[in-house]
């Protein structure tokens, strides 16, 4: 690839120009475009993709150039690389925008994703726009409508109640996260949990599958695949009942445990609301059946019930202990799921915690069935041991008395199969996938109602079932429920009139393939074709996105893959995990700057509308309001967000310093998996070095013009030009592993700056204009501009078109480090004397012990401490010191 002109010389490093200019230059020239090709090896690297929010904020900024660095470098090493680009575009917000601004969801929609893509554009990422893909465009979710019918038909969805939460002033089923302290987000309304009909993927058939195959993901950060171990939940434990009589008429109440050695101190059982017996109690008690209308008020989610205060009420109702014979009673409890296991659990109170505080709320008996040596067992407060179960052994449990814990689930559980009334189970904690969505900014599901047929899935021919994108939202349930143009439709099995689905797909369900679909974008007859075992044979390459979503957006990506796999979509080269390496980076944060209102509210002020007074560690000790001179309140080091108006807008940096600034501080601020706090003068910092480096390639050309490297053999080069040419081959090494291994871009950046230090010292400011000394030059800042080319492209695109015409960085390849180079006439040795350090002394590379010894001896430093006096002993540490023993 040749660079079709020469740029101009300008002595002033000036962002806008040469960066327009660079990418210009790269869409002529097809940089970033990915074709297959089989004789080369690939490399796919992909970011999260966003949600068309609006605008770019410096995490999809800290994002994206991450995985530009490493898409770039990866290009220079010859890979074929596929760096895509797409739009998360369904989901909540749009309708909540829609609802603000009274625009259809599409149409704000679009006009995001259209301002995003020119931002994203203007950062010059490398990334191939041919194979951009929206999830809100039918093209894409066809195929998973198509996906959709073939599980449906195969049992791997299925429909059944679910519990939700109801708002019952707007009439609609709202997201945990819209629940507020038991209230809609925006009616205000207590809230209620209702069971309405869902549709389900059965994730739990492939639960065990999910859990082993965490332990091939060895490029994977360990938190993340633990994060994945606990939700999965693997259990081994005793699934027993209790039998009852109600009413004359025999019943079990079934529990899990993997406390089965605790069975003999169960004081009470607990049932969910929805659960049969506590109907059963609430339609013969009013106050009973109160508090069960309580109780579905609220949020289903695990994090609500983890913080609620937790509630009960008994039944009246008693079940048999199915070992010990006594009754014991049932209580109802807020704090207990119908969706989880059998919807009712054993309590035991002395060795369980939060048994233990409910039995002290409700002043419930706790028996001590586990006890620990050594320790004294007390009803005054909960200590850790009692839920020891390595240490604990069974006391007043009877025949099992003195059995550990594994000795005495197997005893306990033998007890109960011989009784028929339990065995040794294996659960998990993970749940199938609740995928409807009663809103409407989403995937339609792709089932007609019908009622003589039931529920029929969509033929082929008549997907996509195409979303109507000229809506009118209200906040007021789902408009496509009040639109007949759209569900009212003929069934395709009988041909009587039906109705069709209004509910919507779960938007994880469009993030789980999306990464497949990059592949074969363009393929209107298969979701996927032979493309995605070219690019995801051994899987992604590199993931990279935030730790927020390690759980369930992996989880559910994994998923997918293994139900296409298992449906054959991916030919004869099944897939199996979707992403071989995963970096999740870390936040960006910002101080935080506010004001009291006169009801004692915050009001949050912007970074950039305050004047602040820094510490000698940078941090904003004081500051003012740049508008009215009086002070402002210095808040935390917090996320940047929204809420609390600390962004700096992406925009703004942009067109005052240029991408490359952006995205050279964004990358020498922090490692890119930790959190990267905001500095504007880090941004200063930045644009000072990148015209540092201008000005030195500058000077260069102007004064020697482009030099052959070749011009001067090794040994004819001065002794501190050979350290200079060892220090650069040095940082190539570096930088090349910094990059490719350990990831770690801020130290590739401060090799480099290291690099040009000597450089200035040695080279740049010489009057020397030999061959030997021009070459050097020209070498170094070669390798300097293609060693920055990944993190700054723009700059180095335009000063490698600079120091070799005709070439160009987006066809260079990385600079591979001299051998020769890295070879040392003499090496540099610490001096000790009695193990304190003395200094230094230099030594031929080649030089044997007794040579060492021999010139530590000589040395001053050596004379002046020994004062005369013979060394006892000396001590050769090869290649690092010299220790004289006086």
């Amino acid at each position: 690839m040749q660079q079709e002109h020469q740029p101009a010389m300008q002595e002033k490093y000036q962002p806008a120009d040469l960066e327009v200019a660079a990418q210009e230059f790269w869409n002529r020239s097809g940089a970033a475009l990915a074709v297959e090709d089989p004789l080369r090896p690939k490399y796919y690297c992909l970011s999260m993709f966003p949600y068309p929010s609006g605008k770019l904020h410096m995490g999809h900024v800290r994002n994206y150039t991450i995985g530009d660095v490493l898409a770039r470098f990866h290009r220079m090493l010859g890979y074929n690389v596929l760096q895509p680009m797409g739009w998360d575009a369904f989901g909540m917000p749009a309708e909540n925008a829609a609802i603000q601004n009274n625009v259809p969801p599409a149409q704000w929609t679009y006009a995001n994703i259209d301002y995003m893509r020119t931002q994203l554009k203007r950062l010059g990422f490398a990334i191939d726009w041919q194979r951009e893909i929206a999830t809100c465009r039918p093209e894409y979710y066809r195929w998973e409508q198509w996906l959709f019918t073939r599980l449906y038909e195969q049992g791997l969805i299925y429909k059944r109640l679910g519990t939700v939460n109801w708002d019952p002033v707007d009439q609609t089923v709202l997201a945990n996260e819209q629940v507020i302290d038991g209230r809609g987000w925006r009616s205000g309304a207590l809230i209620e949990k209702r069971e309405i009909p869902m549709y389900y993927m059965k994730i739990t058939a492939y639960a065990e599958e999910l859990l082993a195959d965490l332990d091939q993901l060895d490029g994977w950060p360990e938190q993340v695949r633990v994060m994945q171990k606990n939700w999965i939940g693997k259990s081994t434990g005793v699934r027993f009942a209790f039998p009852y009589q109600l009413d004359g008429q025999p019943g079990e109440l079934w529990v899990f445990t993997t406390r089965a050695d605790t069975i003999m101190g169960v004081t009470f059982c607990a049932v969910a609301a929805e659960h049969a017996l506590a109907a059963y109690a609430a339609a013969r008690d009013p106050q009973i059946a109160a508090f069960v209308e309580e109780c579905k008020q609220g949020g289903v989610a695990e994090a609500d019930l983890a913080t609620m205060e937790k509630k009960g009420m008994p039944t009246g109702i008693f079940v048999t202990h199915p070992l010990s014979g006594e009754q014991v009673e049932v209580w109802i409890g807020n704090y207990v799921l119908m969706g989880y296991g059998d919807g009712a659990v054993m309590a035991v109170p002395a060795h369980d915690e939060r048994d233990f505080a409910f039995a002290k709320k409700y002043d419930l008996p706790i028996r001590q069935v586990i006890a620990v040596a050594g320790e004294r067992f007390s009803l005054d407060g909960w200590q850790e041991w009692y839920a020891d179960k390595q240490r604990g052994s069974c006391v007043n449990s009877g025949k099992y008395d003195g059995l550990g814990y594994a000795t005495a689930i197997d005893a306990i559980a033998a007890d109960l199969a011989t009784r028929q009334l339990g065995e040794k189970k294996v659960q998990f904690r993970l749940r199938d996938w609740g995928i409807s969505r009663q809103r409407y900014w989403g995937c339609p599901i792709p089932i007609i109602h019908c009622a003589a047929c039931g529920d029929v899935p969509v033929p082929d021919q008549d997907l996509p079932v195409v979303l109507p994108e000229d809506v009118t939202i209200t906040g007021a349930g789902s408009p496509l429920a009040r639109m007949p143009e759209f569900y009212d439709c003929s069934c395709p099995q009988c041909g009587q009139p039906a109705r069709r689905e209004t509910d919507t797909m779960d938007t994880f369900v469009e993030s789980s393939w999306y990464f497949l679909r990059y592949c074969c974008p363009d393929n209107d007859r298969a979701m996927v074709d032979e493309r995605v075992a070219y690019w995801c044979q051994g899987g992604i390459d590199q993931y990279i996105g935030g730790i927020e979503h390690a759980i369930l957006h992996l989880l559910y990506s994994r998923f997918w893959t293994k139900l296409m796999r298992d449906l054959g979509l991916f030919g004869d080269q099944p897939l199996g995990e979707p992403f071989a390496r995963l970096l999740t980076q870390g936040m960006v944060v910002a101080p935080t700057f506010y004001r009291e209102d006169s009801h004692g509210k915050k009001q949050w002020i912007n970074p950039a509308e305050v004047d602040a007074v820094h510490d000698e560690r940078g941090r904003a000790s004081g500051a003012s309001l740049r508008a009215d001179g009086l002070p402002v309140v210095v808040g935390g080091i917090e996320k940047m967000s929204k809420s609390k108006n600390n962004g700096v807008d992406p925009q703004a940096l942009i067109e005052q310093y240029g991408a490359d600034t952006a995205r050279l501080f964004i990358m020498f601020a922090s490692p890119p998996d930790q959190s990267l706090e905001w500095s504007d003068a880090g941004v200063e910092g930045a644009f000072r070095f990148l015209k540092k480096v201008w000005r030195i390639v500058f000077e260069h050309v102007s004064a020697a013009g482009v030099a052959a490297i070749e011009a001067a053999e090794q040994e004819q080069r001065p002794a501190e030009l050979k350290a200079l040419r060892r220090q650069l081959h040095q940082t190539i090494g570096k930088v090349a592993d910094d990059y490719g291994r350990r990831k770690q871009f801020n130290t590739a950046i401060a090799a480099v700056m290291e690099l040009l230090n000597t450089y200035a010292r040695i080279a740049g400011n010489s009057a020397d204009n030999s061959a030997a000394l021009r070459a050097v030059r020209q070498e170094t800042l070669e390798a300097v501009t293609l060693m920055l080319y990944p993190i700054v492209p723009h700059v180095c695109e335009a000063l490698y078109a600079l120091l070799k015409p005709g070439h160009t960085a987006a066809s260079a390849a990385f600079p591979k480090p001299d051998a020769s180079a890295l070879q040392q006439d003499e090496i540099e040795l610490v001096l000790q004397i009695n193990g304190k350090l003395r200094g230094s002394l230099r030594v031929p590379a080649d030089a044997d012990r007794a040579s060492i010894e021999a010139a530590a001896l000589a040395c001053e430093a050596a004379r002046k401490h020994l004062a005369g006096a013979a060394a006892k002993k000396l001590v050769v540490v090869p290649g690092r010191l010299v220790n004289i023993v006086a």
